[in-house]
């Protein structure tokens, strides 16, 4: 072999090599890349898998949902029944119990009326049995009539007080328009001012109702 075929393969190694090298460094990044492809194809995969499942869940609870609705909806007819009779029974009883209420109050009003007007009608005839018992002489009180008429009367204020009727207190009281009706005015130095000094006409009251006013003259 001579000089200039010794630097011809010298110089051809090298060459040849070159390609070699390339096509290995092709054949890794390719690797990589398949490497790569195949892991961004598995995270994707795995992404969309509880996206899926969120949307799985989603249609089992939106059929749960109906499907309770569907039973919710579903009632017995009995049931139904029950309630409106029920719900009217119970409007039944609330109208009758106001109706009691309502009754037993025109009740106690119209009672309440009846008994204020006879008694307004029984006064005057206690007021002449009290004159009458007022014009007795002294010398007659001791006499069996007169007795009488005293045990009568004192009988008819006890019936009054019993059926919820009582005078009203004037003499010596402060006036008050409540009770008394002022139809004169005196002096008189023993008294304070504005006290009762005399009644003239006795008064009532049924309950705590006034029934009528004590007529009296008011001192100072």
């Amino acid at each position: 072999m001579n000089k200039d075929e010794m630097n011809q393969q010298t110089a051809g190694g090298p060459e040849n090599e070159a390609p070699e090298t390339v096509n290995e460094a092709d054949g890794a990044n390719a690797a990589e890349q398949s490497q790569e492809t195949a892991q961004e194809s598995a995270a994707a995969e795995n992404g969309s898998a509880p996206e899926n499942a969120g949307e799985t869940g989603d249609q089992n609870g939106s059929a749960k949902e109906e499907k309770k609705g569907f039973f919710k909806k579903k009632k017995d007819p009995r049931d139904e029944k029950i309630e409106e009779l029920t719900d009217r029974v119970k409007r039944q009883m609330a109208e009758f119990e106001n109706f009691r209420k309502r009754t037993e109050k025109e009740k106690s009003s119209m009672y309440e009326m009846g008994a204020r007007d006879i008694i307004e009608r029984i006064l005057p005839v206690v007021d002449n049995f009290e004159r009458g018992l007022a014009s007795i002489p002294e010398e007659a009180k001791a006499t069996p009539f007169a007795d009488g008429m005293e045990k009568i009367y004192k009988q008819f204020q006890k019936t009054l007080e019993e059926a919820g009727v009582k005078a009203i207190e004037a003499v010596g009281q402060e006036f008050d328009p409540n009770f008394h009706n002022a139809v004169m005015h005196v002096d008189d130095e023993s008294l304070g001012e504005n006290v009762v000094a005399e009644e003239l006409l006795k008064g009532y009251m049924y309950r705590d109702t006034v029934v009528r006013h004590s007529m009296v003259k008011v001192a100072n």
